[in-house]
């Protein structure tokens, strides 16, 4: 049985989403009431999903998965919020969170975006696919997917979930096209408009943190996609 950890200060929403995903879902729920609560419950057991309320009080769902984030880089987290703000989605991706969902939602909507979530962590790496590549050399920088850091002269940039899956797309791809819907098929599971936006963000990112080489380049590749060249 999967174990969630859903931290939600709202009481009455509280209980109700743990009953549905404990009886429809089948899943083992921890309820948590605000953010040090699940701070506690999370160094404590082991989950295989987290969803985090945006707005609580003591600690709000951001700093959350945040501290989450530095325990754990792979355990998938959504955020729920009753904000609809692209830049509330953006920062929730920027932060290693894997899915947004906006308030007030249907609860079956939740359930699939869980299952979904779950699917892709289990078949990420499958048996028969091989190691994939997580050390590269981009001109004068070094990235560590792993680690989630980028090396150039002794300097460090330490890079966010989403940006570090990104980056290894375009380094598996080095000086031939990403395309723009398998960039997004990949990381967000899903191609529509507000994902495109976060996308952006994260290339504008990751094109600021390649600038000191010049032979480095993120481009746009018109009605494509994108090409990290490397002269």
């Amino acid at each position: 049985m999967k174990r969630i950890l859903l931290v939600e200060d709202d009481p009455n929403l509280g209980l109700l989403l743990q009953d549905y995903l404990q009886i429809k879902g089948k899943f083992d729920v921890v309820l948590c009431v605000d953010g040090d609560e699940g701070l506690r419950a999370f160094t404590r057991q082991e989950f295989d999903l987290c969803i985090l309320d945006v707005m609580m009080p003591k600690k709000d769902g951001f700093t959350l998965g945040k501290e989450i984030r530095k325990i754990d880089q792979n355990v998938p987290i959504i955020f729920a919020t009753a904000k609809a703000m692209m830049e509330d989605k953006a920062s929730a991706y920027d932060l290693g969170g894997d899915d947004y969902i906006t308030k007030p939602f249907r609860i079956e909507e939740l359930l699939l975006r869980i299952n979904a979530l779950l699917k892709r962590v289990a078949v990420k790496e499958p048996a028969d696919s091989g190691p994939v590549q997580t050390q590269f050399q981009i001109g004068d920088y070094s990235f560590d997917y792993t680690t989630q850091m980028i090396h150039y002269k002794g300097q460090q940039q330490k890079l966010s979930t989403k940006e570090a899956e990104l980056l290894q797309l375009l380094c598996l791809k080095k000086n031939a096209v990403l395309t723009r819907e398998e960039a997004l098929l990949s990381i967000w599971h899903d191609d529509n408009y507000f994902n495109g936006r976060s996308m952006d963000v994260f290339l504008s990112k990751l094109r600021k943190y390649l600038r000191e080489d010049p032979r480095v380049e993120i481009l746009n590749v018109h009605g494509k996609g994108y090409k990290l060249l490397v002269n």
